[in-house]
């Protein structure tokens, strides 16, 4: 999705609004597998998926990663309390396919949120959206079953077990590869 229909979607802007916001993206390819950042770096952007997906995980004690989130086409991607307490991070991010990105500085941001009140909008219905999703995912890792919380992750991810290592899906979801194998052989059988 092109960076100004993903904008107009969310937020009616101007179009000399629209055209000043945009130059201060910059669309960037990424190769699958390369860190846009690492735990303990400041993350000083944020990005916009256009094609591609990302994800954003944490490394345990025995070095074993725990996917935090996906994010795909149309998705706003950062480590968000890095980004914006411009603290280290905790986590990482990778781009899991050969991608296309918006980038945004932290900076620029701000003077856009400065300058336009539809951008202090664009950033107030982004967070909502944010902070709903986590609370979503919190409340499937807490409250729902393996194949509930599975359920869930296609809803918000419809295509995502074809684009994304299963041991990746399985972390995310809170889960052994193991369960998660048995949860969709299962769905292929109630399907046949």
């Amino acid at each position: 999705m092109k960076l100004s229909n993903y904008l107009q979607n969310i937020v009616p802007f101007p179009t000399s609004e629209l055209a000043d916001i945009i130059s201060y993206f910059e669309r960037e390819k990424v190769q699958k597998n390369k860190p846009l950042v690492k735990e303990g770096q400041v993350c000083s952007k944020l990005y916009l998926v256009e094609e591609g997906v990302g994800r954003s995980f944490y490394l345990k004690e025995d070095g074993k990663e725990i996917t935090q989130w996906f994010f795909v086409e149309g998705q706003f991607m950062s480590s968000i309390e890095s980004f914006f307490q411009q603290n280290p991070s905790l986590y990482y991010l990778e781009m899991l396919e050969d991608s296309v990105v918006y980038s945004i500085t932290r900076e620029n941001l701000d003077l856009l949120f400065a300058r336009y009140h539809n951008m202090e909008k664009l950033g107030r219905l982004l967070s909502t959206e944010m902070l709903t999703r986590v609370v979503n995912k919190l409340n499937a890792i807490q409250f729902q079953t393996a194949r509930e919380r599975y359920d869930y992750m296609l809803n918000e991810y419809p295509d995502i077990v074809n684009r994304v290592a299963l041991g990746y899906i399985a972390s995310y979801l809170g889960m052994t590869q193991e369960t998660l194998s048995r949860i969709r052989k299962a769905e292929t059988r109630n399907r046949s």
